[in-house]
């Protein structure tokens, strides 16, 4: 992978002295990330770590307790809903679950974000970007399909190409390969580099699969007890003498 990691004095995520509890479960203590733009970032750890409440405290889909999350300059717990939402339509959002509408058709699906946003003046501009984000999943084929007619690596291509009608600056991936075989896991892991490369997205991709950890990331966190305990590419990790980290590359 392309070393991204150089040029961090202006970063397009910038998070300092996050934190978040449910109750009396301290899930983030003290959570310090800088992104620069056009970087892929994988974060791992054990289940239930916070991993996805991370993401989530981004794009405020979660209330963070206290902390800075500065994203294109601006700190998302200070926003209005307007402002807020202004922001959300530059971040991308992979849900684990696709979170396809089960009664619509995949050109539905697809439409639905662009007719939601006023994204498009036209029908055949809407057209056009339908084939556009089908072109980049390989999926054009599935535009009259309903979600119940794909596989489910075919959900996980169309849950991103409707990510990606938005043509989203960031993109947060909650394990993009989870539950797909070796094969379409690997498919799904290309696509994130080539829409990096393509579009020069700046991802942050939680994940457990360490094959997708290998190929996408440029740089890897590692969450343990509520803090990004270690960082570093897939090399320098996986060669550590730290028993915890070495756990997760062999």
């Amino acid at each position: 992978m392309e070393d991204r990691t150089s040029d961090r004095k202006n970063p397009i995520v910038d998070i300092e002295n996050l934190k978040k509890s449910f109750q009396d479960n301290l899930v983030l203590e003290d959570v310090n990330l800088k992104i620069p733009k056009g970087e892929n970032v994988v974060i791992i750890g054990q289940s239930g770590i916070g991993k996805s409440v991370l993401i989530k405290c981004m794009v405020r889909l979660i209330e963070p307790d206290d902390g800075k999350i500065e994203i294109f300059g601006q700190n998302i717990p200070t926003l209005g809903k307007d402002e807020l939402n202004t922001v959300r339509k530059r971040i991308g959002f992979l849900f684990q679950g696709n979170a396809l509408y089960d009664s619509m058709t995949v050109r539905e699906n697809l439409e639905f974000p662009l007719i939601r946003n006023k994204l498009t003046k036209n029908k055949k501009d809407l057209e056009a970007r339908i084939y556009e984000a089908l072109d980049n999943v390989n999926l054009r084929k599935a535009i009259d399909l309903l979600p119940s007619e794909l596989s489910g690596g075919m959900k996980k291509r169309i849950g991103l190409a409707r990510t990606l009608i938005l043509k989203p600056e960031i993109i947060l991936y909650d394990e993009p390969t989870t539950g797909l075989d070796p094969i379409t896991s690997k498919e799904i892991s290309n696509l994130i580099i080539n829409l990096q490369e393509k579009y020069n997205t700046t991802s942050i991709i939680i994940t457990h699969d360490i094959s997708c950890v290998r190929l996408t990331a440029n740089i890897i966190h590692v969450l343990r007890n509520g803090i990004l305990y270690k960082s570093g590419k897939y090399n320098e990790l996986k060669k550590s003498e730290d028993p915890w980290i070495n756990n997760f590359f062999n």
